[in-house]
Formats: structure tokens, sequence, C-alpha cells
């Protein structure tokens, strides 16, 4: 089976999603043939990933959000604006996809979660089946449960999240427990995706606090924490353009450019882990059984932290006050049930890959194999 990903470059889960799936796929003897990444000028490709993929890498610019001036949470408004101005590069972007689904020769299109797939499936209608794989798809489903957000913010995530999955024959939300699959939407959940390097990481306590920040801008909010608390070590990575690779401020605090080898060796070893809540670091922070706090950047990190408080693996807060986080840690005990959720999740997605690739993915009211946008009958 030849498989083509094209996935959304925003941040490191979607990423490293796709380095453990390409693993994935190989030790189950098929094939990666290309990787298409969703690039835009505000973000750039780390290093890691070129590093750990195998299959060819090429990129398409495409939509993103942009940050507020402070560069912390996402401003939706500028963000709207900005990507209505490039509508022209991304219908480039469409027809570069559709191009190199029939150029490859894939039997299957894994797609992590960037919209410009979804759009280009709706408007060209490629033959090659399309699975959405993203924890962002069990917020489609009827039982997941959502914090206490604006209406208009929810709804727009939800549309959203449709829009990148149109055509898709099977959606895969990974979710930090198991729920009941929903057959109406094509909706199946199942456990993260973690690579190999972190199932086969042993977690020790150290004495400092690890952290990463999908934008930079959270870095004073560090530095004004470690001021009054300069006795606590820090470790936190970042995505800031034109700094060095490591820039230590002081003795107990530095800041570190994106690094997944680096990255991984500090979780393992921290004593908590301070976030902005990505799915995928903490799902990696709770598979090694570290204290979590969480400082959305946007609304969809606000329903991963709602999500993860709810299972008792970290707490949520607006600012990066580690004081809390340090009293969170003195009761915190790890939930060994996650670990048994993860392990699982290997088998799981793959029957659900062979079975979109063999055909066997069918409409739940019509019994055929393929449905519209709309998840009703053609």
């Amino acid at each position: 089976m030849k498989v083509l990903f094209i996935v959304q470059g925003e941040g490191r889960g979607h990423l490293t999603q796709a380095i453990a799936m390409e693993e994935l796929l190989r030790r189950n003897g098929h094939e990666v043939v290309e990787v298409l990444v969703g690039k835009s000028n505000a973000r750039r490709l780390p290093g890691f990933f070129n590093r750990s993929i195998q299959a060819p890498v090429k990129r398409f610019l495409s939509p993103n959000f942009l940050p507020t001036p402070a560069n912390k949470r996402a401003n939706l408004s500028r963000s709207v604006a900005y990507n209505m101005l490039k509508l022209p590069a991304y219908v480039k972007s469409m027809c570069y996809i559709h191009h190199r689904i029939k150029e490859t020769g894939a039997d299957v299109v894994v797609n992590f979660y960037e919209l410009l797939t979804g759009l280009a499936y709706f408007f060209f209608r490629p033959e090659v089946p399309q699975i959405s794989i993203g924890h962002q798809y069990l917020f489609l489903h009827p039982d997941f449960e959502f914090p206490q957000k604006s209406r208009i913010s929810l709804m727009l995530l939800r549309f959203f999240t449709r829009m990148t999955s149109l055509r898709a024959k099977d959606r895969l939300a990974l979710s930090f427990y198991d729920m009941p699959d929903n057959e109406e939407k094509r909706i199946h959940v199942v456990p993260p995706l973690l690579r190999k390097e972190v199932l086969a990481c042993e977690g020790t306590a150290g004495d400092y606090i690890h952290g990463y920040m999908v934008n930079a801008g959270f870095g004073e909010n560090i530095y004004e924490w470690h001021v009054k608390h300069p006795s606590v070590p820090l470790h936190f990575f970042w995505d800031k353009p034109n700094e060095k690779e490591e820039c230590q401020v002081d003795a107990t605090l530095t800041f570190h450019q994106i690094n997944d080898t680096k990255f991984l060796h500090y979780m393992a070893g921290c004593k908590a882990y301070a976030t902005t809540a990505g799915f995928e670091s903490v799902c990696e922070a709770m598979y090694l059984g570290k204290p979590l706090m969480m400082v959305p950047a946007h609304i969809e990190q606000d329903c991963n932290a709602y999500d993860a408080v709810r299972t008792g693996a970290g707490i949520a807060t607006e600012e990066f006050n580690l004081e809390e986080l340090l009293q969170f840690a003195q009761n915190y005990s790890p939930d060994q049930t996650f670990k048994h959720w993860v392990h699982s999740g290997q088998r799981r997605v793959m029957s659900r890959v062979e079975a979109v690739a063999d055909g066997s993915i069918l409409c739940h009211k019509c019994h055929t194999p393929i449905c519209n946008m709309f998840d009703t009958c053609l």
C-alpha cells in the first residue's frame, strides 16, 4: 500500500504524529511515498522533522493563525483578514495537492488536519480515499464535553474541523481516553500516536520545570516568574526566530529552540511540565507521568486543557504562574491506565487505515463506500 501524507505544519503535534504514523506503516510493510507539509511565513519547519521522516518532504503555502501583538494567544480577526488576502495562493496550493495525489500513485491519503486537503477533495474530487487524523475530530463527537467558552468560537472550531475532513472516508479522533465510535459521523476514537522514542523512554523525577510555548510571547511571563523565584531551575522550549539554539539567561533559566531529542530528554527528567496545551506534548507528559500546567493559546487548546484537567492530568491557567504547578505536583499521582490505552493505539489505527485502503468503509445509512461533505448519502 502506497500512502501520501498531508500535514498541517503549525506547532509540533501534527508533525510528530506523522513521524509516528510513518514508523507504524513501514513496520507493517507499507510505503509512505511523499509528505506534503503546509507552511506559513510565521513558522519554520523544525529540523527534527526532516531528520526523522524518511519519505521525501515537499511544502506548500497553507492558512495559519496569527498571534496577538504580544505574541501569546491567536488573534482570530487578524488571522481571517490575513488568510483572505492569501486566497489566490491557497487555490494554487489546492491544485498542487491534487496534482501530487495523482502523481505519487498513492492508494490512500492520510490528512493530519490540513484544511486545504479537505478543500482539495471537495473541489477536485480525487478518487484516492482520504483518512483524516487528529485529536480535533473528537470535537465533532456528540459525547465530547466542551469548556464554558464562547459559543461562536466553538462553532467556528467545529466548522473548521469539518472543513479539514471533507469527503474523508474515516476520521480518526486521537483521545486521552476511550470513547464509543460514532459511525454516523465516521468518527473512530483511537489512542494518541506517540513516537517510538517516547514509548521507549522512562520518566525520572528531576529538580527542574520543563516547558513548551507555541507562541514566544509567553517567554515574558516565564522571565517575570523566574525573577521572583530564581532558585527553581527552568528549561523552556520555543520557536522564536533569530534566537540562538540555546539562550541561557542565567544559571537557572534557559530557553531552547525546538529540538525533539533534547525536548524529550528534558521531558523525561523534569519535576513538572508547563505548556500552551498542544495535544501531543500533553500526551507525552501524561505517558511519562509528569504533572501538567496548561496555558491555552487559542480555542482548540482551551478544549485540550479542559479535557486533560478532567482526567486529573493537570491544571489550566491564564498565565505561567509556575507556583501553582509546583503546588499541584506535590499531590499528583500518574494514571497508569493511560499507558495501557496508548499501547493499544497502533493496532487500532492500523486496522482503520487498512479498512479504508481495501474499501470496507461504508456509509452507515446506505452501505455504499462514498458519502458527501454533509455526512449524508449521495
